[in-house]
């Protein structure tokens, strides 16, 4: 096993897009889980999920809107990568991408706001020791590169 994502929400209204990471993870080949967990409302749940996960090869997703403690909290609490991934808003017109960026000192987690982008920088971390994975990303990455260079040449093609 490559090792796994486990996506983290803050509550069940992020479920529709932890499901898009989930969809480019699967094509990806990474495996993964889904919880709910709130650092504000049920923060004992969390670390009861970090523990769950504490010895396994993991790279936690954090998708929670608005003032997104969950990020830096789960950060804090191990030494697996954190990737968060704030849902946009069109309520706060992505104001509340700041509680994600804006975090205490020593705190590591990074921050993406597409989901394939997230799938990606999992794919990314996990494949530094699975040589299977990094041929997975390269493929995967030149296929949106050929993508583009066929889309350069259809538009040439137009006056």
């Amino acid at each position: 096993m490559v090792g796994m994502a486990i996506i983290i929400m803050g509550s069940e209204r992020d479920l529709e897009f932890s499901r898009e990471i989930a969809k480019y993870l699967k094509l990806l080949g990474i495996s993964y889980e889904f919880r709910v967990a709130s650092a504000h409302k049920t923060p004992l749940a969390v670390l009861e999920i970090l523990k769950e996960f504490e010895t396994q090869k993991v790279v936690y997703l954090t998708v929670a809107g608005r003032s997104n403690a969950l990020s830096a909290f789960i950060d804090g609490n191990t030494v697996h990568p954190v990737i968060a991934v704030p849902p946009y808003s069109e309520k706060y017109g992505g104001t509340d991408i700041y509680s994600s960026l804006r975090v205490p000192s020593g705190i590591g987690s990074v921050v993406t706001i597409e989901p394939e982008g997230a799938a990606i920088a999992t794919a990314k971390i996990l494949a530094l020791n699975d040589t299977t994975l990094l041929a997975t990303v390269t493929a995967y990455q030149d296929s949106k590169k050929r993508e583009l260079e066929r889309a350069n040449e259809s538009v040439k093609k137009l006056k």
